[in-house]
C-alpha cells in the first residue's frame, strides 16, 4: 500500500469533531437555539463541566455562537453558526449509517 498522508484539513476537522460528546452536542443544537440546560437535558450522561468545555471549543473554532441576554437573571443561549449548520448533512449521514448498522443490540452486525 502506498504511503498516503492524511489531509491536514481533515485531521483538523476530526480533532474538533472527533472529541467525545461533540457529535451529540451538535445533533442537539441542530434543533435550534438552545440554553445550556436544554442541551444537558437532550444529551444523556453529559456533565455540565464537559458541556461547558465543548461549547467553548466549538465557539473558538466558529461552529457555535454564544449570545448573552441582559435579562435578570442573565440568559445565555447557544446556536450553530452557518459553519456549524453546514454539518447538518454530515450528522444526518451518520444517523442513516447508525440506523443501518446498529440494531436493537449494540454489537449487531447488521
Amino acid at each position: 500500500m502506498p504511503n498516503v498522508k492524511m489531509c491536514p484539513k481533515f485531521s483538523a476537522a476530526f480533532a474538533v469533531l472527533g472529541k467525545r460528546w461533540t457529535g451529540l452536542i451538535l445533533r442537539a443544537m441542530l434543533l435550534g437555539q438552545r440554553r445550556f440546560s436544554e442541551i444537558v437535558a437532550t444529551v444523556p450522561l453529559l456533565s455540565d463541566r464537559m458541556l461547558a468545555e465543548r461549547l467553548k471549543e466549538l465557539e473558538a473554532v466558529g461552529i457555535v455562537k454564544r449570545t448573552v441576554y441582559p435579562d435578570v437573571p442573565v440568559r445565555v443561549e447557544y446556536e450553530l453558526t452557518p459553519k456549524g449548520r453546514d454539518l447538518e448533512p454530515v450528522m444526518n449521514a451518520v444517523q442513516r449509517w447508525a440506523n443501518k448498522w446498529y440494531g436493537d443490540s449494540e454489537g449487531d452486525d447488521g
